[in-house]
């Protein structure tokens, strides 16, 4: 995703984009497996896999915001944009998830000082 907010003209967002698709892609296929058709990656109950992807989902949400592509999709992805949805309802997940306009900010900050230039201000 970081190579999203790195890359140098259109060509280059589109190329990374497509990866992060084709890894969404290879999740839905590992989801369907792991999950047999239940909520989560385990089962019935948020497990391992669950929380380590669900560690990504903020910083998914911010690359779908800055380069207005939408990477869960109906279309292309409907198990994961399922599972996303109840993972982040959960009761143990909800008030931890960050809000994607504040990550967007701390990604704007993070992204200037990887290219070298002052950070912008808020």
């Amino acid at each position: 995703m970081r190579s999203v907010g790195i890359a140098q003209g259109d060509d280059a967002k589109k190329a990374a984009i497509a990866q992060i698709e084709e890894g969404l892609a290879l999740l839905e296929e590992a989801f369907a497996k792991c999950s047999k058709g239940k909520a989560f990656f385990g089962g019935d109950q948020i497990g391992f896999l669950d929380i380590a992807f669900g560690c990504f989902l903020g910083w998914l949400r911010v690359t779908e915001k800055m380069s207005e592509t939408k990477l869960l999709s109906e279309a292309k992805t409907p198990a994961l944009l399922s599972w996303a949805h109840k993972f982040c309802s959960h009761p143990a997940v909800k008030d931890v998830m960050p809000d994607t306009e504040k990550l967007a900010e701390f990604s704007k900050t993070i992204l200037a000082r990887m290219r070298g230039a002052a950070p912008p201000k808020s």
